[in-house]
């Protein structure tokens, strides 16, 4: 689950987080109350969605800029008419765009350096991993790519937390000097903001030396750990699904597992690493996935069904693979949820299905005494190479 920058600023200060004043506008009038309240000279207009680059990105309305500087609450007002509304175009939301509902008014402040700075979980290490950089406001792959040496890294004992020593040596190697004791106050709100909010992510590109020595975090990024939402209805009500694929909203509210992509052969699995090596082999016999689509191991007929529907409203989809391995999952319960589903939404493409497992003999059964047309499969292969072959 991914939050706004507005939403962002809420937990900054919650825990502590030092960050310009700012407040979030959903319409020209409260950008320009925004403006007024914080009273000052210097302003920043920013558009509010859910991808990076929004300071080059473009509108499709031909406005140029996702964050815009301004000097009076009136300058707000029109910044913020030319983006509410409308579609910013940036390298992370591809052609289609986002539709800004929202902007956020915030101070500026003049900057002598930029950071960059993030908390997130090593797989490797499984520990919390600091990564930082002098290269702040940077795409930090590109720095990864032009310049690693400038890249510093500090993982974290869960158990201990962060320690003293460990600020210090990052604040060595970032090149702090007077506002190191700033820096370290910000570092260790923010690693409390990660543990206690369970992210698996907090970027800040970039947190900013000022000019009169404050330390901001002036821009930030967050993704959440979803199997631990349920300890934070706090943070699940600032889930914006306008931001979201419809299908992946519609998935989750049936507990499913769902990622749209690009092909055209969409495939219900359940398990993920059965779903992975599904969308893999198709790949092989030369097919491209419609999707991802773990219905988990203990899927009920209704799930089901749902997971049929989101399948079929997908427009590109021109072949379904079904391929279920029962253990826990009893197959024939999946083959009710198919026969169900085709005869509630209509069947008119291609179906594969391929059922191994729990209680397998009866799902078959059901599925040749259903009527609907049913390509089976004996393997993973077999089942692939007919999808292929049914959809080209």
């Amino acid at each position: 689950m991914n939050i706004h920058e507005y939403q962002a600023k809420e937990l900054f200060d919650k825990f502590g987080v030092p960050s310009p004043n700012g407040r979030a506008a959903s319409s020209p009038k409260e950008a320009y109350d925004a403006a007024k309240w914080l009273d000052v000279k210097n302003l920043v207009v920013k558009a509010q969605v859910h991808a990076g680059g929004r300071g080059k990105g473009v509108f499709k309305n031909g406005f140029k800029g996702g964050v815009q500087l301004v000097e009076s609450a009136e300058d707000a007002r029109e910044v913020a008419s030319k983006m509410l509304g409308q579609t910013l175009v940036t390298k992370q939301t591809g052609e289609a765009g986002r539709l800004v509902r929202k902007v956020m008014v915030t101070e500026s402040v003049t900057i002598s350096r930029e950071i960059y700075l993030a908390i997130l979980l090593d797989r490797e290490s499984r520990q919390p991993i600091i990564i930082a950089s002098t290269e702040g406001g940077m795409d930090i792959e590109e720095v990864a790519e032009r310049s690693p040496e400038k890249i510093v890294r500090e993982r974290v004992n869960p158990l201990a937390g962060l320690q003293a020593y460990q600020v210090r040596k990052l604040c060595e190697s970032l090149g702090f000097d007077t506002t190191a004791r700033q820096f370290g106050r910000l570092l260790h709100a923010l690693y409390k903001l990660f543990i206690e909010c369970d992210c698996s992510m907090v970027e800040i590109n970039p947190v900013v030396v000022t000019t009169d020595d404050h330390v901001y975090a002036l821009d930030a990024k967050f993704n959440f750990d979803d199997n631990a939402l349920f300890r934070h209805p706090e943070i699940l009500a600032m889930r914006d699904t306008d931001e979201e694929d419809p299908r992946e909203v519609a998935a989750s509210e049936s507990g499913l597992n769902y990622i749209g992509l690009d092909g055209n052969i969409a495939c219900l699995v359940n398990g993920a690493g059965l779903a992975m090596a599904t969308m893999d082999i198709i790949k092989h016999y030369g097919g491209e996935p419609a999707n991802f689509l773990d219905v988990g191991g203990g899927a009920t007929k209704d799930q089901v069904v749902a997971a049929f529907r989101i399948i079929l409203g997908d427009p590109q989809v021109k072949g379904i693979l079904v391929n279920i391995f029962g253990g826990i999952m009893d197959c024939n319960v999946i083959a009710s949820g198919i026969v169900e589903a085709t005869r509630e939404v209509g069947l008119s493409l291609p179906l594969v299905v391929r059922l191994e497992g729990n209680n397998v003999e009866a799902g078959r059964a059901t599925l040749a005494g259903s009527g609907i047309a049913v390509i089976n499969a004996s393997t993973m292969a077999d089942a692939a190479q007919k999808i292929v072959a049914a959809v080209a």
